[in-house]
């Protein structure tokens, strides 16, 4: 009895443990809160929020968060640079944290703390891509949970372009699994937040594979303008064109963009591609009653399957005897399928039973050609031979457990043994075909059941995504808010900004005058410049002449008026060069030395007994490619004559060389070993001495303005040739 009441106590113990724990978990709710500093309420992110329960949460780039706890359970904040708060939950109302000694200008190593978590949240939103890419196709439940975590990494940021990969992404897994309306309310979603050319091209498929051809049609004709877009996605742009086409019995346009892919494909040797296309013009001619054009591209589809793989072969040869079919060519129908059963069985097992590499819509086994082949030689009354490959597709389906074939295949070979009178073989198979029938019944229910499942299981993560999408849009709202109050403290700053761009803009201004002033004082000193060489050539041309007229008046008081009239012709010659070259700044070095030997000539003419002469030019310079002053030369070799070998006695000698000193430079030296400068200037009148040279001062007038306008191009010595200041030597250096 007392063991008895031990028990009862134990029990009661143990249920009130119990209740204390369900009312405990009961009592728990959703605690939303916030963490901000102090001093001037900036949002605190990533800051450490946990219970003395145990649960634990973070921070969002708000200084948000949301915990379960219960009413009179310590929340216990705290963070890397926080001051560590315990702040004790009274009600169920929002809770505001406010941290001491977080100010505004936080530490530089805290930004790049938080450049760097914005960094890796965006790697693991691709890393959760990838592996939601992975598992597309074979673990739905996975794809979309890591999707779900790609969305939820986002935060509160703009991030439109991670957005709009994760909903394409989403979209894609509902593709493959035929959930057409769910993959294009994520494509048009993906859309929204950015435009891309792959999500509407993926958009236009689902909209083919789920009926929309109109819809397809209407969101692909505009990207057939899009000029930047790979070859690839051009070639799929296309040929879903030709698709919704071909739906809509549109043959003529379908036929048209099916040949613009095919050109493409052929163009990039993208070998797939061209298989599909020259596959799908066939079947277009096919449904136009084209034969010849058909069979042209389904032979050209099949030649290409042999240089890609044998699974690819088999695929296409059954569409073309499925086109023999359709024209009731059995026998090219039935070589062609047996040829086709004769390379399926040397695939690997692995291939030939699953079907690998072909479309899903058609998979080609065995049973499924055995049971054509079957067709093909019933409709030719050909019964007997029909029975035994009736009877291979029925094997070989109940092997495989494909229960369609095996139900078709054992209900034909119930009409066959009907048609041949054998009622026995006939109700046997009639009682197989109704025992498949059963076994696919409930196989049917059961994968409408599956189905059932798969789509609740559907709806739940697609509510689970859009609810982390709204809740995303929602504190990208609130983070919006706070950048607008940040933009408006940035405002009033701007004014100020204004007035330092004015000032700045008016200076600029000022330099702007100075500098336009400063060159209209360049271009008018230019211009001075131009007219005082005009100015000094105008006053060379006289004195010449003047010098010359002087030699021609000699020889008439000579009265030796044959010499006065051969020089008078070569000194008209002379004259019409001089003229000429007047108006130029420069000429070639090669007129000028031209005109300094007929000049030379002219004078040693006159005096011939006082000087001879020789000009020397290297012949390794290349005279055109060098320009000098007109009429620079001319006054130093008259000195030369008139000042300096005139008056020695004896005859003199006059040297003219040219020679180059390097790439870009020549030397022309006037060489004359007369009386030299300084007596010269002895035997000069007073009168003389008075007036000083006006050929000598204009050349020096001349290349200094030359100089100043074209930066030190001429360059003029005069020395004595002798120690005993006898001879004179004038160098002038001339650059290119």
């Amino acid at each position: 009895m007392i063991h008895k009441a031990y028990i009862i106590i134990l029990v009661l113990m143990t249920s009130l443990s119990t209740w204390a724990q369900v009312g405990n978990v009961q009592g728990q709710m959703e605690i939303r809160g916030s963490v901000k500093g102090k001093e001037n309420y900036v949002p605190i992110s990533g800051v450490q929020v946990s219970t003395d329960k145990g649960q634990f949460t973070r921070t969002n780039g708000l200084g948000e968060f949301t915990i379960k706890a219960s009413i009179g359970d310590i929340l216990i904040v705290e963070g890397p640079e926080l001051k560590t708060v315990r702040y004790r939950i009274k009600s169920g109302e929002d809770v505001d944290v406010l941290v001491e000694g977080y100010g505004s200008a936080r530490s530089v190593q805290t930004q790049k703390r938080e450049a760097s978590s914005s960094r890796s949240a965006l790697m693991d939103h691709q890393r959760f891509l990838d592996s939601a890419n992975f598992y597309k196709k074979s673990d739905f439940e996975k794809s979309i949970d890591f999707i779900a975590r790609s969305v939820e990494l986002l935060g509160s940021a703009g991030n439109k372009r991670e957005l709009s990969s994760s909903l394409r992404v989403l979209g894609e897994i509902y593709m493959f699994h035929n959930q057409y309306d769910l993959a294009i309310t994520n494509f048009k979603d993906a859309l929204a937040a950015q435009e891309s050319n792959r999500t509407k091209l993926l958009l236009g498929k689902t909209y083919v594979l789920n009926g929309n051809y109109e819809s397809a049609i209407s969101i692909l004709e505009p990207l057939v303008r899009v000029k930047n877009m790979v070859p690839y996605q051009r070639i799929e742009l296309y040929e879903t064109l030709g698709d919704a086409n071909m739906e809509l019995s549109n043959l003529k346009e379908a036929q048209d963009y099916y040949q613009e892919g095919l050109l493409i494909a052929e163009k990039n040797q993208i070998s797939p591609k061209e298989i599909d296309l020259s596959s799908k013009i066939a079947d277009a001619f096919a449904s136009e009653d084209r034969v010849i054009e058909a069979e042209g591209f389904y032979q050209n589809s099949l030649n290409l399957s042999k240089k890609v793989a044998p699974e690819r072969l088999i695929q296409e040869s059954e569409k073309v005897a499925d086109f023999y079919n359709q024209k009731n060519r059995y026998d090219d129908e039935i070589q062609l399928r047996k040829k086709n059963l004769d390379e399926l069985q040397q695939l690997p097992k692995s291939a030939a039973s699953t079907g690998q590499g072909i479309s899903t819509r058609d998979t080609v086994t065995s049973q499924r050609i055995n049971y054509k082949i079957a067709n093909a030689y019933i409709a030719q009354d050909k019964l007997d031979e029909a029975i035994p490959y009736l009877e291979k597709s029925i094997v070989e389906a109940d092997k495989d457990d494909d229960l369609v074939v095996q139900k078709d295949a054992t209900r034909k070979l119930s009409e066959v043994y009907r048609y041949k009178g054998d009622y026995t073989k006939a109700l046997e198979s009639y009682q197989d075909y109704v025992a498949v029938v059963d076994s696919l019944y409930v196989r049917k229910e059961q994968e409408i059941s599956r189905a059932a499942r798969f789509n609740r299981e559907i709806a739940n993560t697609q509510n689970r995504i859009s609810s982390l999408e709204q809740e995303r849009e929602l504190s990208q709202s609130k983070y919006s808010l706070a950048v607008t109050e940040q933009q408006l403290y940035e405002e009033t700053s701007k004014r100020q900004k204004w007035i330092i761009y004015s000032l700045i803009f008016g200076i600029a201004l000022m330099a702007l005058t100075a500098f336009l002033y400063y060159r209209s004082n360049k271009q008018q000193k230019l211009a001075n410049n131009l007219l005082a060489l005009k100015s000094l050539r105008t006053q060379m041309n006289p004195h010449f002449i003047f010098n010359a007229l002087n030699s021609v008046n000699n020889y008439i008081a000579k009265s030796d008026e044959r010499s006065a009239n051969r020089f008078l012709s070569e000194f008209s010659v002379l004259m019409r060069s001089v003229l000429e070259n007047s108006e130029e700044d420069f000429i070639p070095l090669a007129k000028e030395l031209e005109l300094l030997e007929l000049y030379v000539k002219l004078e040693h003419s006159r005096f011939s007994d006082k000087f001879d002469y020789e000009i020397e030019v290297d012949k390794k310079i290349d005279v055109d490619a060098f320009q000098i002053p007109p009429m620079l030369l001319q006054p130093y070799i008259e000195n030369a004559i008139w000042h300096g070998l005139r008056y020695k006695e004896g005859k003199g000698f006059l040297k003219i060389k040219v020679w180059q000193m390097t790439n870009d430079m020549l030397e022309i030296c006037i060489e004359d070993n007369g009386i030299g400068r300084k007596k010269s200037a002895e035997l000069k009148t007073t009168n003389q001495r008075k007036q000083k040279s006006k050929g000598m001062g204009n050349i020096q007038k001349r290349i200094q303005i030359l100089n100043d306008m074209y930066k030190n191009r001429v360059e003029v010595s005069i020395v004595d040739l002798n120690e005993d200041k006898t001879g004179t030597k004038v160098s002038l250096k001339l650059k290119k």
